[in-house]
């Protein structure tokens, strides 16, 4: 390629640009940043090894596509496409089944892919072929069951386990897929069917209380209003209940039959992921009408009906679904410690090949070498203990049912037994806000009018000056329906203008619980004995009605196009509800359009952020400085305004918003730019705070977690402002610790002049706006995650759920250290699935992030003692057991090597038979699975001195270090065993063999007692328990000769091989302990110490 001169010089200055990034970040970035107006025209001449380049491109690419088509093509792949359902009549195009299925096996495939799981790792596949090697009589040493007894009951168990899980959830599968729906036939009966055996197209009642079975567009309800309430706590989390709206053409119909006999088509856009967005149309031929369907007028799949009877037309089943394509499968977590162990595994496996190589080349290659090779390898097997899994794997399962059982942590459930470990190795902690660090809990603390604002104390105020406002006589021009114009308004009528707003616009509805409602006859003295419930999809919106009804102005019923008041003095105000616009995370606003029926006033109410609020209201001088001192005060903050429209006004937009909404492509963006005509010069009502309440011991509990070297960030969708006066309040940020705060980012020049700036400052916290992330992470995704890293908190605001996620994988791939996430709602289960350890909270946004998480609590405080106590105990316990574990194969291999070298080489087992399999099981297996009960410091001590929890981070416990020491530990024992054995050597074999076994028996049950820091009465019992078994068999299956082991030459000699094997280890320990004992220990003497010396003092 060859550059025109004028494009020379800007090569070299790109030359330049990405030197002067490599070379020094910090230098100025107006030196090389090309400018945009720089586009001359470059000339291209392609050399042939371009167009050789360009050539393989194309055919790899047709490849590809050829390769993928013939994928497609074999599994019969469907594509996702639009459809049109007739309504009343089946469908002739084949949709999938509306079939739940979780299960992982059936009964042809069960045995091959299980076994295919467990054999493709490592340690598995290994003894696998040394067992089937044991076929060959060549090879054979032994008994088949010395190989085979310990594989198949591995095996046998995973099996076991694998069965159970997959039969489980079948049974789930089942109990959802029978579940018996009544369908709507041509004929007016109604029919029972199951689940499995809907069809799109099909007419499904759904009672109240019951699940929805697949997608459906609402076409008729038992409800007058023709409206009902659902519940999609298992579908996005949220708790709240949400309304829907049936088909108006459909629910003015007589009776059910007639949507058989009218000619209508819904049309339905293509299967997709998003649960809050849908487009489609329902167009009744006959009489040509067409009207718009949104998410409004659909049920998705797992929702719940919570009033009244539904009757639905089915659009999508089974896979098609919203709530199986939200189901993404989660990923397969394994835990550091298991990393580090298969490691260990393969560092094994090296040293048995080079044992093996050694032993080879000291006997010599002559005659079947291969065949001596093949035996030593096969001997010196046990290096590798095909135990370990087991024990860990049982480990794991004890450790959880310790955390369920936990009473101070009530309700605790662990999901995930494979990685109790990682809570051990915890250092970055990553936690949702609402609901998860506060309680979503909102209480109205604040009306703010611009010059006079009203708080807890003073409400009786506007108690006062909304009964005077709807007192006044209507006639006066000063009533509820009239206002004054705004230059002579009084703080009366500020007031109560402001308190109507926020009575009427909101998606909120107050349902009774005696099914009735009293509060719709007029009275001067009504005092409702009814208990009400308001129901919404924003507790938010619910903590300001309630507000409302407490200042005097309830909300008293609403259906589907009224809404109606009460005032002070018992008068019912009703409007008519002429146009919603909902809340959505992209708009964060909400409006309705009203029209008073008393004085025929058609009003436009919004309320929103003040962010894109501000914009939109008449000029002002107060609301973003009072904005930002709400924030500071930690409250939620809403704009409050209005605009009184007149009838030719609302008759054009109410013309061009319907043509909108029948748009099929482009319909959300048509819609916006129409409801945009309305929302300017808006008039300013009131500005409104709402506090969310802290969770119990947040601030002790974060405290806590710092102190033990955790990083915490902070991730939530709510504004910077907000974000950052919770992470003050519970004290995530410490009062004098600084700020650096990214708001939003425009260009790359902006992204790095905002690190510069951070790089500057040392030990601040950093805010971080989500749209500022994404521009830092577009250009410096590096030189963001060092600086970010370095800070001791970060708080990132205005971050979606797939954002969450992302920096999750951030800092694992920058940082390799272990995450885990805390969550509350359906947006942060992708948070959670990401994280090493996944904690969800059982909250008022449901449970959908319990249920995904590897760990449930209850409240946020307890996941001080999950990591701090749990995950130290699992932690020490899976380390010094996996430890103990390999220490045992690697002594009995280390006297097999002995064994062998002395007696010429020869590839002969030391133990025969049921030897060899009891030394791994009943012999010492309970003594050294004890170890799970071990426990160096107490709860109260771990929770005392948090500082304890940085050594586990550092993974000293299990380490190369520590492998050593242990190997060089295995070798000293095994060589005193076996030269001690042969030393004291008589006359026979056997009594080489009876003298080192017991030993090593012995040795292996006082190595426990070493290991052990804190005695438990099981452990002691273990020891026992071993002890017999090994003395029974002695005695009833004759392994020895009898008549020596009554002797007193047995006993002494086993007793001074054992004494020399591990009297030097235990006097190693005791000086260790004497003079660098190690922080735990000092701390319990401490504690003892002081506690002791206050029980002196006292009378």
């Amino acid at each position: 390629m060859q550059l025109t001169p004028n494009l020379q010089g800007q090569a070299a200055g790109g030359i330049m640009m990405h030197a002067a990034v490599d070379g020094d970040f910090e230098a100025d970035e107006s030196q090389y940043l090309l400018s945009d107006t720089d586009t001359e025209t470059r000339t291209f001449r392609m050399t042939g090894t371009q167009k050789l380049c360009c050539l393989s491109y194309c055919v790899r690419n047709c490849l590809a596509r050829l390769c993928e088509g013939l994928v497609n093509c074999c599994l019969r792949r469907r594509q996702l496409a639009a459809r049109s359902v007739r309504v009343g009549h089946p469908t002739v195009e084949k949709f999938p089944a509306n079939v739940i299925r979780n299960q992982k096996y059936n009964f042809i495939t069960f045995i091959p892919l299980a076994l295919f799981e467990q054999f493709k790792m490592f340690l598995n596949l290994y003894f696998l072929v040394m067992a089937t090697s044991q076929f060959i009589p060549e090879l054979r040493i032994g008994y088949l069951y010395t190989y085979w007894g310990p594989l198949g009951f591995v095996i046998m168990v995973t099996l076991i386990r694998e069965a159970v899980d997959d039969v489980r959830r079948w049974q789930r599968d089942k109990e959802v897929n029978q579940q018996k729906y009544k369908k709507l036939t041509p004929q007016g009966a109604q029919r029972t069917i199951t689940s499995a055996n809907i069809r799109v197209g099909d007419l499904i009642f759904v009672e109240k209380d019951q699940r929805v079975p697949a997608d459906v567009v609402f076409l008729r309800t038992t409800e007058a209003s023709g409206t009902c309430f659902i519940r999609t706590d298992q579908l996005d989390g949220e708790t709240d209940w949400k309304l829907r709206l049936a088909v108006p053409v459909t629910q003015k119909l007589e009776t059910n039959e007639e949507l058989f006999s009218m000619d209508a088509t819904v049309y339905a856009e293509k299967p997709q992921k998003d649960i809050y967005n849908f487009i489609g149309t329902f167009n009744k031929h006959d009489t040509s009408t067409e009207e718009s369907l949104s998410v409004e007028n659909t049920v998705w799949a797992d929702s719940v009906v919570a009033s009244g009877r539904l009757l639905g037309l089915v659009i999508y089943t089974g896979s098609e679904t919203r709530a199986v394509m939200n189901n993404a499968a989660p990923r397969s977590k394994v835990g550091l410690l298991d990393l580090e162990i298969n490691n260990l595994t393969k560092l094994l496996f090296v040293a048995v090949l080079g044992l093996t190589v050694v032993m080879m080349l000291l006997k010599g290659f002559s005659g079947p070498w291969y065949r001596y090779f093949f035996r030593f390898m096969l001997l010196f097997s046990y290096i590798i203990p095909i135990s370990l899994r087991v024990n860990l794997d049982v480990g794991k399962a004890f450790y959880s049912w310790v955390i369920h059982r936990d009473k101070e942590m009530q309700g605790t459930v662990v999901r995930s037994t494979t990685i109790p470990e990682e809570l051990g190795r915890i250092t970055y902690l990553l936690t949702d806000k609402t609901g998860t660090l506060t309680q979503n809990e909102m209480v109205f603390k604040i009306l703010h009018l611009g010059t006079v604002a009203y708080g807890s104390d003073t409400f009786d105020e506007v108690t006062a000056h909304v009964a005077t406002f709807f007192g006044k006589d209507s006639s006066s021009g000063q009533g509820a329906s009239a206002t004054p114009t705004r230059m002579r308004r009084t703080v009366v009528t500020r007031v109560g203008e402001a308190v109507k707003a926020l009575a009427l616009c909101h998606n909120v509805t107050p349902v009774y619980e005696e099914g009735v409602n009293p509060a719709l006859e007029e009275g001067d003295e009504i005092q409702t004995s009814h208990s009400v419930n308001y129901q919404a999809s924003s507790p938010d919106e619910v903590a300001l009605v309630k507000w409302t009804e407490s200042v005097g102005l309830p909300l008293v019923h609403r259906d589907l196009t009224t809404l109606t008041l009460r005032t002070p003095q018992g008068k019912m105000l009703t409007y008519t509800v002429l146009q919603i616009f909902p809340f959505t995370s992209e708009s964060k606003r909400m409006g309705i359009i009203v029209r008073d029926e008393s004085s025929g006033q058609v009003v436009l109410y919004m309320k929103g952020a003040d962010t894109v609020m501000a914009s939109m209201v008449e000029y002002n001088d107060w609301l973003e400085e009072e904005c930002i001192n709400l924030a500071q005060k930690g409250l939620r903050t809403l704009v409050v305004a209005r605009k009184v429209l007149t009838t030719e006004q609302y008759t054009h937009f109410e013309q061009r918003y319907n043509a909108a909404k029948l748009s099929v492509t482009e319909r959300g963006s048509r819609v916006a730019a129409v409801v945009e005509t309305l929302e300017c010069d808006l008039e300013l009502l009131c500005l409104t705070g709402v506090e969310d309440k802290l969770q119990t011991n947040v601030k002790q509990t974060l405290e806590l977690l710092r102190n033990a070297g955790m990083r915490i960030w902070m991730l939530t969708g709510d504004k910077l402002e907000t974000a950052t006066c919770i992470a003050k309040s519970s004290r995530l940020v410490s009062p004098n610790q600084g700020l650096h705060i990214m708001g939003s980012l425009g260009s790359r020049r902006e992204a790095h002049l905002e690190l510069n700036a951070l790089r500057r400052k040392s030990d601040c916290a950093l805010i971080i706006k989500g749209d500022a992330l994404e521009t830092c992470l577009q250009y410096y995704e590096h030189e963001l995650m060092d600086l970010a890293v370095q800070c001791p908190v970060v708080v990132v605001c205005r971050c979606s759920p797939t954002q969450k996620a992302a920096v999750v994988r951030l800092i694992q791939r920058h940082t390799g250290k272990r995450t885990a996430a805390v969550g509350d709602g359906g947006n942060d289960v992708s948070m959670i699935q990401a994280a090493d350890a996944g904690v969800g909270i059982v909250g008022k946004e449901g449970k959908q992030a319990s249920l995904a998480a590897d760990f449930s609590i209850e409240q946020f405080q307890h996941i001080a003692r999950l990591c701090l106590v749990h995950g130290r105990n699992s932690y020490k316990r899976s380390a010094a057991l996996s430890q103990f574990v390999m220490h045992r194969g690697l002594i009995i291999s280390t006297m097999q090597a002995i064994f062998s070298s002395i007696f010429y080489f020869s590839s002969v087992a030391l133990y025969q038979g049921f030897l060899m399999v009891g030394y791994a099981t009943i012999y010492t297996n309970f003594p050294v699975f004890s170890l799970v009960l071990d426990q160096d410091v107490s709860p109260a001590i771990a929770l005392t001195y948090p500082e304890l929890y940085k050594d586990l981070t550092k993974g000293r416990s299990l380490s190369y270090k520590t492998f050593f020491v242990w190997v060089l530990i295995s070798m000293y024992q095994g060589g005193v065993l076996m030269y001690g054995a042969m030393l004291l050597f008589e006359d026979e074999l056997i009594h080489v063999v009876s003298i080192s076994f017991t030993s090593l028996i012995l040795t292996e049950l006082l190595m426990v007692g070493l290991t052990v820091r804190t005695w438990h009465p099981l452990m002691v019992v273990a020891q026992f328990i071993s002890l017999g078994f090994y003395a029974l068999s002695v005695i009833f299956m004759h392994y020895f000769d009898w008549e020596f082991i009554k002797s007193k030459d047995f006993f002494w000699k086993v007793l001074v091989i054992t004494l020399v094997s591990c009297l030097p280890l235990y006097i190693l320990k005791f000086l260790r302990r004497k003079f660098t004992p190690p922080t735990y220990s000092k701390l319990e003497e401490l504690n003892t110490f002081g506690s002791s010396s206050l029980t002196q003092q006292q009378p």
